[in-house]
């Protein structure tokens, strides 16, 4: 491309303001210049082209054949340009990094690390999106997602974070000498569970237990599953990793663990998407799930 074929950009802006506008007034405002100043641009489009592109009609002027052919093409450029600067713009701009996850990951194991994160990277703004189900991360301009299951959603980049095995656990005041070694001594046990949680109905169903016939008790919130739980009511079900301080503590004991090799907790990614804060972000929930 020769850029001498090419008029002045400053020329090119004018004539397409006016022929928008329809009137040299309309784009001298739009683009904080002098009514002159557009007339003389349109002149010098005129001369360069040497072809008429503009006509006075009235109180206005009117677009001749020449100039709608270049007045169509200017507004299509001009669109695609202001869309790349946005595109680059929105990339480098700074913003919370939006991070999707389950209410109970978000509270149990999350929040308990993230400070180290934000010490380590307090120019990283976090903004955590709780939700039970997969959301569309394009839609919603979600960067990561952290979900429970066995991978392999579409449209997404998935990394596995860490193996989701769940134990039921109970407080020993519960248990009253009965001897627990495996689910199915458990029939009849009192179900404490989270109605925030997605991830223990799952693990129960893939392991055969139908809560349609047990006795259960919904919770809005996983504290207040766990507290009645600590308060020897009856079951619950966490995540291994969740448990495990709790089991240490001594609050809780282990009745079953049986874990399910092929669910996992996930993290979603856009791979069209290059962000050095969500590098960042991933970097660190490895470490902390390795650790």
């Amino acid at each position: 491309m020769d850029w001498r074929d090419i008029p002045s950009l400053n020329a090119l802006r004018a004539f397409e303001a006016a022929a928008r506008h329809g009137t040299l007034s309309a784009a001298a405002r739009e683009l904080n210049v002098t009514h002159a100043a557009i007339a003389q641009n349109l002149r010098t489009l005129e001369a360069h082209f040497g072809l008429p592109l503009m006509l006075r009609s009235g109180r206005g002027m009117a677009l001749t054949p020449d100039g709608q052919t270049l007045a169509l093409s200017l507004g299509e450029a001009f669109a695609q340009i202001g869309s790349a600067t946005r595109d680059l713009l929105d990339r480098t701009k700074v913003r919370p990094l939006r991070v999707a996850v389950t209410p109970s990951f978000a509270a149990n194991w999350l929040m308990p690390r993230i400070g180290a994160f934000w010490e380590k990277h307090p120019e990283i703004e976090v903004e955590l999106i709780p939700g039970m189900g997969l959301v569309d991360m394009r839609a919603d301009n979600i960067d990561i997602a952290i979900r429970y299951g066995k991978g392999g959603w579409p449209g997404v980049t998935s990394t596995k974070l860490m193996p989701a095995g769940h134990v039921a656990v109970a407080a020993p005041s519960y248990l009253k000498g009965r001897k627990i070694t495996c689910l199915a001594d458990l029939k009849g046990a009192h179900w404490l569970m989270d109605g925030a949680r997605s991830e223990e109905r799952f693990w129960m169903a893939e392991n055969g237990i139908d809560l349609a016939d047990e006795k259960v008790t919904v919770f809005p919130t996983g504290q207040l599953s766990r507290e009645a739980a600590r308060a020897g009511l009856g079951v619950t079900v966490l995540p291994a990793p969740i448990a495990a301080p709790h089991i240490t503590s001594g609050v809780f004991i282990t009745l079953c663990a049986e874990e399910n090799s092929a669910t996992a907790y996930h993290i979603l990614t856009r791979a069209e998407v290059v962000s050095a804060a969500r590098d960042q972000f991933v970097k660190w929930l490895k470490s902390e799930a390795a650790a």
